[in-house]
């Protein structure tokens, strides 16, 4: 059975975070010695939420011994079928959109920011279908077509994508990071670092 929840909050999610997964290992009546594997979102997506999903995943990943298996926004967003060329994207800020090539459900290439409106012809395909953010303007600049929606919600497209991974043996073993497309908006501070005294 698959329990999920959620809370908006617009600070404190690193505290909240494993009380409420303890919260719902009671709902299951399961605990910390049931869990086999971790599947853990990379992004991209917010810096911070990324960073605090993928470090708790790392953390008890080591504590418990078992596998933590990072899952791209990228992946959890394709199209259900087994294609040799997808392009998918996801909103980014100003207009933009993150673009990840793959072939037979594999990233065939590093993700990258585009303009949905003008796309790089580079990314053009024969057969290319093309999954997410604004797909039917990008498909038709690219002459692809439009793939359809995945099946399930988020939490279940997570857990079957990090089933699937950890049977056949992909990423396992490999910690996850998180996915930065670009740099962050925040600026590194303008004041000098403290002197650290001997």
């Amino acid at each position: 059975m698959l329990h999920s929840a959620v809370e908006p909050m617009t600070r404190g999610q690193a505290e909240r975070l494993i009380p409420l997964i303890e919260e719902l290992q009671a709902a299951d009546g399961t605990g910390w010695d049931d869990i086999a594997a971790i599947g853990v979102g990379i992004g991209p997506g917010n810096f911070t939420g990324i960073r605090i999903a993928v470090a708790a995943a790392r953390g008890l990943a080591l504590g418990l011994g078992v596998p933590a298996i990072g899952l791209s926004s990228f992946e959890l967003a394709r199209a259900p079928e087994d294609t040799p060329a997808e392009l998918v994207l996801l909103e980014a800020p100003r207009g933009g959109a993150y673009a990840q090539l793959f072939a037979h459900e594999r990233p065939a290439q590093p993700p990258e920011l585009i303009d949905p409106s003008a796309p790089p012809a580079r990314l053009a395909r024969g057969g290319l279908v093309v999954s997410g953010h604004r797909a039917a303007e990008v498909a038709a600049v690219l002459g692809g077509k439009v793939g359809d929606a995945p099946p399930g919600d988020l939490p279940h497209r997570l857990s079957r994508l990090a089933f699937w991974k950890l049977r056949h043996g992909y990423d396992v073993g490999q910690r996850p990071a998180p996915l930065y497309v670009r740099a962050a908006d925040a600026a590194p501070p303008s004041d000098p670092p403290p002197v650290i005294l001997p």
